[in-house]
């Protein structure tokens, strides 16, 4: 307090009675967090009890990350603290998951010993907004259904529905399938292969093939050749004629092992499990009955 009895404090005495610097409190004052109340008449800045109390409240906002401009919007009563706070969790929020991406990627890439090349396309891909990642997906399937309309209703709905999005905490092996995954949505011949399943379900159903009917027939399928992969028979035994039968009646079979390969090769189940890694489920069921199906049917064809 300078000695005058007016009461007031230099910038000097406001240092020592809370800790902070001298520089710190002349570059708020500076930029009008905590106008000086008066001047000396040697032309130094004075601050009066009400300035102690307001730099005590500039120092907590300052350190709970506000910056000076929302500073003096909430002492200015433009603001709440309450409303500036909510705006700085939302944002922490975002840098976040953010750093939890960038952890994840940064394992995955430890993990392999990624080159330069790969860890830049991973972090990359990985980063995506959320907004970004909904719309490679929503492409895709856009892509994959456009102008089909008597695709199976429950097909469609599934296809519209498949959220792939990475976690707010995704594992390194998440962000490894995001990335193989979005990079495979993005694949012309990937994309033109998964459009042929569609077009080819969008034929086989005529106008009284009722909604669920390519279900119905995977889950026929699964019961009758599960058990014969339990028994240990074949794709190529004789046995396997009479399930072949059974499931597919009097069909064109070279025209069912077409589809079936296009709908159930390699690529397309390797999509379904990415689709389980990054979604955190298990992965999708009864491979091996659609794989024996088209062994079978490969082993019969031209016969």
């Amino acid at each position: 307090m300078i000695e005058n009895g007016t009461g007031l404090f230099t910038i000097g005495e406001l240092a020592r009675a809370t800790g902070l610097t001298v520089r710190t409190i002349r570059y708020w004052s500076d930029e009008g967090a905590l106008p000086p109340v008066a001047r000396s008449q040697g032309g130094y800045r004075l601050y009066d009890a009400a300035s102690v109390a307001r730099l005590e409240l500039i120092r907590t906002l300052r350190e709970l990350g506000l910056g000076l401009d929302d500073v003096r919007r909430v002492l200015g009563g433009e603001t709440t603290v309450a409303e500036v706070a909510a705006t700085h969790v939302a944002a922490l929020d975002a840098q976040i998951r953010a750093l939890r991406v960038t952890r994840a990627v940064l394992s995955t890439v430890a993990r392999r010993g990624s080159s330069t090349e790969e860890m830049t396309l991973m972090n990359k891909l990985a980063r995506l907004s959320a907004a970004e990642r909904k719309r490679i997906m929503e492409e895709f399937v856009e892509e994959m259904l456009h102008g089909l309309d008597t695709v199976d209703p429950e097909i469609r709905e599934r296809m519209r529905n498949t959220a792939a999005d990475l976690p707010e905490d995704p594992t390194p092996e998440q962000v490894d399938a995001w990335v193989e995954l979005a990079e495979m949505m993005q694949d012309p011949g990937f994309r033109a292969r998964m459009r042929k399943a569609a077009e080819f379900n969008a034929a086989d159903r005529g106008p009284d093939v009722p909604a669920g009917a390519s279900m119905w027939f995977a889950r026929r399928l699964v019961d009758l050749v599960g058990p014969a992969c339990e028994r240990g028979v074949a794709p190529e035994a004789p046995e396997a004629d009479a399930v072949l039968r059974e499931l597919l009646g009097d069909a064109d079979r070279t025209g069912v092992l077409e589809r079936m390969e296009t709908a159930f090769d390699e690529r397309a189940a390797r999509y379904r499990e990415l689709l389980s890694v990054v979604k955190g489920q298990p992965a999708p069921p009864h491979r091996e009955e659609f794989a024996w199906v088209v062994a079978a049917l490969r082993a019969r064809a031209g016969g």
